[in-house]
Formats: structure tokens, C-alpha cells, sequence
């Protein structure tokens, strides 16, 4: 890959950090209008899927030719329904540090899926990523390193969940982009939307109330989300899987200072440092050679 080529790809994964990284904001506003971010995830992939069919209709025969990308479905719903729900309800900064356990996800799931062997600088990084979440989970009040709370879970289940998608992304590059995109939204629509009737039934998601005043915010997110997609493929389809995960690091920047600025985390210690060792093993990833194709 030409440096030009790699520059285009690494922009295309800073553009979904980007947005990924503040989506968090308009994932609360829509809460606070009454639509919890299951029925939000639902309602604004429905909308990006709508705007894929109509782009490219020809992406319905494609992914039907191609029943892999059910596995590609399945990963990114359940990255969705982890990720939108934990930053909508948790701190910010903290779920967005335990979905980037991410980088080791992508170790393991590429061994196991690409046939990429880990080394044992790669085992290293693993190691220290998760003495970073460990640090992270450590309560005062608790005597072992867990999740606190659902927010906590859903974090750990959509990193994760991602790992995977990255990793499919490159097992499937063979096929059409616009298959894998109605793959990935048409995933996160239809696992949103069975979680939040399932929550409903069980009394953990309220009604959506149904208001002219968050269609803006859903339209704005959807388009978001479409350019941000798109930049994912473009990047995770042409670079390695742990250099992927190591450039879609950039987002716990744009999160950490969106959520500042805006008072939607707290900085302690604990998470401060157990951070910097998730960040560390993320940069000793970056500075590795890529594992050849």
C-alpha cells in the first residue's frame, strides 16, 4: 500500500472516531426528548438503511450472495446496542476506556479468524490492556476487579463486539462496500430494536415518545453515521486489524474532551492511570510492524 493510500485509510478511521467519539451528546439529547438510545439506535440505522437502499439498491442482491455478512450483522448490532446504550447512561470517558479493551479483543479474534498469530510483543500488549481495565473496574468498595454496573457490561460487550466487526471487515473486503454497510446498519437496526422490545416487556426501556422535536437530532446522527461508516470501511477494509484498532483509539481523545468540556465524566486517579496503560499498549501496537496480509 502505497503512503499515500495508508494516509487515506488512517483519515477514514479518524472521521469515524470522530464521530463515534462525540455521538454520546446527541445520544442524550434524544433521551432527554424520550427516546431511550435503544429506540434511537432503532430509529436512526432504519434511516441510514433507508438511505442505503435507495443509494444503492443493488447492495439488497449483493449481501443475499454473500451470507457471511450475517456474521458482519450480527458483530456491529451488538457493538451498537453496547456502545450507544453504556455512553448514554454511564460516564463517558470510562466507557469509552473499557469499549477500547478493543485492541486485545482484536489480537485474539485476529488469531483466530485471519490465522494472524499473536507475538510476544502483541501478548504483552494484551497483558498490559488488561491490567489497564482491571485498574479501571477496581471500586474502592470491591474486593475483585468487576463491572460496577450495566454500563460497565455493555462497555466490555461492545468493545468486544467491534473487535469482531473490525476483524469481519477485513474477512469480508472481498465483498461489495455497500453490502457490508447494509450488513452493519441493517444489524444494529434489527438487534436495537429486538433489545429495546425485549427491555420494554421487562419493564428496562420506556415507551418512546413520539415528538417532532428530536427529528433533527436523528437526522443529523443518521448522516453521521453514514459518512462515519463509510470511512470505516474504506480504513478497516485496506489496513490490519490492530492497526485499525489503534488509530480508532483516536476517539477516546474526542470523547475525553467533548465530555470535559461538557461535564460528562469523571477524572480520577484510578481511571486516569488505568487509562494510560490501555492507551500505552494501544501506542506499543501502532509502533509495531504490520502483520503481512
Amino acid at each position: 500500500m502505497s503512503p499515500r493510500a495508508k494516509a487515506l485509510a488512517i483519515a477514514a478511521l479518524v472521521c469515524n472516531a470522530f464521530v463515534w467519539g462525540v455521538s454520546w451528546w446527541p445520544f442524550r439529547e434524544l433521551q432527554t426528548l424520550g427516546l431511550h438510545p435503544l429506540w434511537s439506535t432503532a430509529l436512526i440505522y432504519f434511516f441510514c438503511l433507508a438511505g442505503i437502499s435507495a443509494w444503492r439498491p443493488g447492495a439488497w442482491r449483493s449481501f443475499a450472495q454473500h451470507p457471511q455478512l450475517w456474521w458482519l450483522a450480527v458483530a456491529a448490532g451488538l457493538t451498537n446496542v453496547g456502545f450507544n446504550w453504556a455512553v448514554t447512561v454511564g460516564d463517558v470517558v470510562r466507557v469509552v476506556l473499557l469499549f477500547y479493551l478493543m485492541p486485545a479483543w482484536s489480537v485474539l479474534l485476529a488469531w483466530a479468524l485471519l490465522g494472524e498469530r499473536p507475538t510476544r510483543a502483541s501478548l504483552l500488549r494484551l497483558v498490559l490492556a488488561m491490567a489497564g481495565v482491571m485498574i479501571v473496574l477496581k471500586a474502592p468498595g470491591s474486593a475483585w476487579p468487576v463491572p460496577q454496573d450495566a454500563a460497565d457490561w455493555l462497555a466490555l460487550m461492545g468493545g468486544l463486539s467491534f473487535a469482531a466487526t473490525n476483524v469481519m471487515l477485513r474477512r469480508l473486503e472481498y465483498t461489495p462496500d455497500a453490502s457490508r454497510m447494509l450488513a452493519m446498519f441493517g444489524g444494529g437496526a434489527v438487534l436495537a430494536s429486538a433489545a429495546a422490545l425485549l427491555g420494554l416487556a421487562g419493564g428496562i426501556v420506556a415507551a418512546p415518545v413520539w415528538t417532532s422535536a428530536w427529528v433533527p437530532v436523528a437526522l443529523g446522527l443518521s448522516l453521521a453515521f453514514l459518512v462515519s461508516n463509510m470511512g470505516l470501511q474504506y480504513g478497516a477494509a485496506r489496513l490490519a486489524a490492530g492497526t485499525t484498532a489503534i488509530v480508532m483509539l483516536t476517539e477516546i481523545l474526542f470523547a475525553s474532551v467533548s465530555a470535559a468540556l461538557l461535564g460528562a465524566a469523571a477524572f480520577s486517579t484510578r481511571t486516569l492511570l488505568g487509562g494510560s496503560l490501555i492507551v500505552l499498549a494501544a501506542v506499543l501496537a501502532a509502533l509495531a510492524p504490520s502483520p503481512k496480509k
